[in-house]
């Protein structure tokens, strides 16, 4: 009996749980989704929907130099520093020219040598041409043997000889001078282009070695045109095409944008972390000298763009756009919204879409700017609604 006692009192209480949480579920359906709970609205707008792709990027100079040494030595000075603006030919540093200038000197003093040496072999060139004709004539009177004109001959043309063998090594040797002068020149480093000192490798009193590779001394950069090289992803690359629009904006000022034309894009790719990176390069104008080598810049890309067009938000459509329809432009689409009449009265409207950057759309046809729809599912907060008398619960018996 007492068993069955038990039984009894427990689906009780399993009767009144059952009643509470129905009640409670009544309750909330009754005052929180009635007819009259207040919805979210979004205002038709005028604005710029753009469809763009997303990259990050590094600024360098579009033209640049790595000024090095040609010839080894002692840095004796350096005639600039960093940010120090150059002209082209202007002596930048300057090498240890001792033993370049020794080089070059006797040099010069041994082609002044070979000089004095042709004119002595030019003399005697001239002599025995002198008496290869007189033999030449005594013999014609046979005033002398023809063993004295043989000799004569074979003089003439020795001498001959010696000269053009003299001049070859003049030649040489003028060819020797003109390369020590230039290594004498090379101690002397002058700025090849225009531009800014952005870098300085070298410290004076340092030695340069110059025999294998050339060592860097400092680097001279253009930074009226900045080059932005943007990374961007394999999966948006084959959406860029040269020429078209781009901007970018820098983590100092991220109000102002910089505009320019896609360049090129690199076909070499960049693998980081197993994500594969395409470099895609443009410039822009830096007259006023605001951006810096290394600085670091958002990039979008603009794929599609459409002005002072009509613009809602994405979730104010009921249904996804559909496909577009025969005369429609392309990109077109129909889909439908829930407008808000002069009266309060909400009308299902078809509405054309176009461009959409899946935050906005742009609406073609079927809205006007003011024009208010519901959006769909956007409940807002009920607030100040009265609520029902409560009275205490009783417990079923």
């Amino acid at each position: 009996m007492s068993q069955a006692k038990s039984s009894l009192s427990v689906w009780r209480w399993l009767l009144l749980a059952a009643v509470i949480a129905g009640g409670a579920t009544g309750y909330y359906l009754l005052y929180h989704t009635s007819a009259d709970t207040p919805v979210a609205y979004a205002t038709v707008s005028s604005g710029t929907i753009e469809n763009i792709v997303t990259a990050t990027g590094r600024l360098q100079p579009r033209e640049y130099v790595d000024v090095g040494a040609q010839v080894s030595g002692q840095l004796v000075e350096i005639h600039v520093n960093v940010g120090d603006q150059v002209e082209e030919g202007q002596l930048l540093a300057e090498i240890d020219s001792t033993v370049y200038l020794a080089n070059v000197e006797g040099t010069r003093a041994q082609l002044r040598n070979l000089q004095a040496q042709m004119i002595d072999k030019r003399a005697q060139l001239e002599l025995a041409d002198i008496q290869f004709r007189r033999q030449k004539r005594l013999v014609e009177t046979r005033m002398t043997s023809e063993e004295s004109l043989q000799i004569a001959e074979a003089t003439q043309r020795s001498a001959a000889a010696q000269v053009q063998a003299l001049t070859a090594q003049i030649e040489q040797t003028a060819s020797s001078l003109r390369a020590e002068e230039a290594r004498l020149n090379y101690s002397q480093i002058y700025a090849p282009m225009s531009g800014t000192v952005v870098e300085v490798v070298a410290r004076k009193g340092q030695t340069l070695n110059a025999t294998q590779q050339t060592p860097t001394i400092l680097q001279i950069a253009d930074l009226s045109v900045m080059t932005v090289q943007a990374q961007v992803s394999e999966a948006d690359v084959n959406r860029l095409k040269k020429g078209m629009d781009a901007y970018f904006t820098t983590l100092g000022d991220q109000n102002r944008r910089w505009s320019g034309q896609l360049r090129r894009i690199e076909p070499t790719p960049e693998v980081e972390n197993n994500v594969v990176l395409y470099n895609a390069l443009f410039d822009v104008e830096n007259d006023q000298g605001a951006l810096f080598p290394q600085m670091t810049a958002q990039v979008f890309f603009i794929i599609d763009r459409a002005e002072e067009v009509r613009v809602l938000p994405v979730g104010a459509l009921n249904n996804r756009p559909s496909m577009p329809s025969p005369g429609s432009r392309q990109g077109d689409r129909r889909a439908e919204v829930m407008l808000v009449t002069a009266t309060g009265e909400s009308q299902r409207r078809e509405v054309t879409t176009g461009l959409s950057n899946r935050v906005q759309i742009e609406i073609v046809e079927g809205l006007e700017l003011g024009d208010r729809v519901e959006m769909p599912g956007a409940v807002m907060a009920a607030t100040n609604r009265p609520r029902p008398a409560e009275g205490p619960m009783r417990m079923p018996r």
